[in-house]
């Protein structure tokens, strides 16, 4: 399927780019990650890079032309594939924007006649620039800032990092493009904002920046006003006859409903003793409901039950009621925990997951890995070698090596194995390229590499992307078996389990064996149930017999 790309923002002021120069031309075969264009923003010229990979279709934006951020860049797709219908898209989108312009050109001018006193108080004192929410990758519709480098007050160099960025597949730190003071910080830690809303304003010491946010809080009132009318409303409500008021010896009134209280005169409860759960404490329904009479005496009053002795007597026995109150509280999804919901939700629902488990013997896998870690500056670990036998099979089952695009079934050539790594706030999973043309040694090295610039939230989008197959080892945990939520666009995923020393069967005697637990999960529409399995023949061969990945 054609993907759209368009004009990318590049920094936090650029509304247009230009087109500096080509660096591939239609009908060219484009990686992911190749280098598509040269783009002179508004302060720099910077490469853009293919986030896609096919055959490039259609340049939407020739050479030394510009164009506003977000105009059709270019379109990459299968070779001799129809884009008439995204191209008719997007001139229909162009005209609609067209249109929108000349309108909003003409309310400009109306406000501009009825609100010039306005005008002059937002206007931009010289040397100010108010620093927006950037685009720091082709899917980013908002950000968290992780952390703030700098506070409100200090003196700013151009190049200074500011802050740490939070985006849907990576922390990046964001540095200022001018320099100053930071006046004013408008989005705090830990929060979200989409893209292209107010991140701080940098200017000269002692700016007054009151005015540069009016236009934003004046847009704030409307809705400030509802909210008003909505608490009038809530204390008519409080007041109306819907709430009962209850006098008590001690002078105070108790506020209940009148269900309420309907239901503690038929129980016979004390109101006094009875906390509401309602606003401002009135009591309902259900606290009269969940009203026990050992609350209000002190924590362990006994309470006696009945029980029949070995003489035949009953006797009784006491024991506390266990008290306590119930608490929760609401914990703010990360991008990171977003996207993996959105995306494993997708993958889920959508691909037809079937699960294939074998049983692999490790005896001459441990053997190998302590004759190659006993040499000088080496170490690999066993997931290294799970690894570099996924690499190898699917370089022997090509079916298994592929992704599915609806129309067509993509069968990648390449073999790039994606490693999931378990970090504080999610999964992200790191990219070994070219995995088959990789020794253990070089994956070992990698592999840590990666996993611990992801756990620091360190790696780059482009080292998270590209993935052909994904391996999943929660072994270290102890787990023994699982099965995983496919990573798209990739058609299968491996669960690996824990090696476990127990007896097994060999020649005909019991003796004691190391075995290891892996579990396929397939996509159906492009892995069949005969396909996984040869897969799963030849991967045990390789673990069963390290030497052959090492020829």
């Amino acid at each position: 399927m054609a993907e759209v790309i368009n004009m990318p923002r590049l920094s936090d002021t650029m509304e247009e780019g230009t087109v500096a120069k080509w660096l591939k031309k239609v009908g060219d075969k484009i990686e992911e990650g190749d280098i598509l264009a040269e783009i002179e923003t508004d302060k720099a010229t910077m490469e853009f890079e293919s986030f896609h990979e096919g055959t490039l279709l259609h340049i939407g934006i020739q050479e030394g032309d510009g164009a506003p951020v977000d105009s059709l860049l270019a379109i990459i797709g299968e070779e001799g594939e129809d884009i008439s219908g995204l191209l008719n898209r997007g001139a229909t989108s162009s005209n609609s924007t067209e249109a929108e312009k000349e309108e909003a050109e003409v309310l400009s001018k109306s406000d501009d006649n009825t609100s010039e006193s306005a005008s002059e108080t937002t206007e931009i004192p010289e040397g100010v620039e108010i620093i927006k929410m950037p685009r720091l990758s082709d899917t980013m519709e908002e950000g968290t800032v992780a952390s703030w480098l700098k506070q409100v007050g200090d003196e700013i160099e151009e190049g200074d990092i500011l802050a740490e960025i939070e985006t849907d597949k990576a922390t990046m730190e964001f540095e200022s493009f001018y320099s100053g003071t930071l006046l004013y910080i408008g989005i705090k830690e830990g929060e979200s904002s989409p893209v292209d809303a107010v991140l701080a304003i940098i200017g000269p010491k002692g700016t007054k920046v009151e005015g540069l946010l009016d236009r934003k809080s004046s847009s704030e009132k409307a809705p400030a006003a509802k909210t008003e009318k909505k608490e009038e409303v809530k204390e008519e409500v409080k007041s109306s006859p819907s709430s009962e008021s209850v006098a008590v010896s001690d002078g105070k009134r108790i506020f209940v409903s009148p269900l309420a209280k309907k239901i503690a005169d038929e129980k016979g409860i004390d109101l006094s003793s009875v906390t509401g759960s309602g606003d401002h404490g009135r009591i309902v329904k259900k606290d009269i409901e969940n009203y026990q009479p050992a609350q209000k005496a002190s924590a362990g009053t006994p309470i006696s039950e009945k029980t029949e002795t070995s003489a035949g007597k009953a006797q009784s026995v006491a024991f506390a009621a266990p008290v306590g109150e119930e608490s929760s509280e609401e914990v703010k999804n990360s991008q990171m925990r977003k996207v993996i919901a959105k995306r494993l939700g997708e993958s889920k629902f959508s691909a037809p997951h079937y699960y294939l488990t074998i049983e692999v013997d490790m005896d001459n896998a441990k053997a190998s890995r302590e004759q190659i870690n006993s040499l000088p500056d080496t170490k690999v670990s066993f997931n290294d070698m799970v690894v570099k036998a996924c690499a190898m099979a699917l370089k022997k089952h090509p079916q298994v090596n592929t992704s599915w695009n609806g129309d067509t079934t993509r069968y990648n050539h390449h073999v790039s194995v994606g490693v999931a790594v378990a970090v504080e706030d999610g999964l992200v999973v790191p990219v070994l390229k070219f995995t088959d043309q990789m020794g253990l040694t070089q994956i070992g090295v990698s592999v840590r590499d990666l996993a611990g610039r992801a756990r620091n939230k360190k790696l780059t989008p482009a080292e998270m992307e590209g993935s052909t197959f994904t391996v999943s080892n929660l072994g270290m945990f102890g787990i023994l078996e699982f099965t995983s939520i496919i990573n798209q666009p990739n058609s299968a995923i491996l669960s690996v389990g824990a090696i476990v020393e127990k007896p097994v069967v060999k020649n005909g005697q019991i003796v004691v064996g190391n075995t290891m637990t892996v579990t396929l999960a397939c996509d159906h529409r492009t892995v069949d149930g005969a396909t996984g399995a040869q897969f799963m023949q030849t991967l045990r061969a390789f673990l069963e017999n390290p030497v052959t990945m090492l020829a």
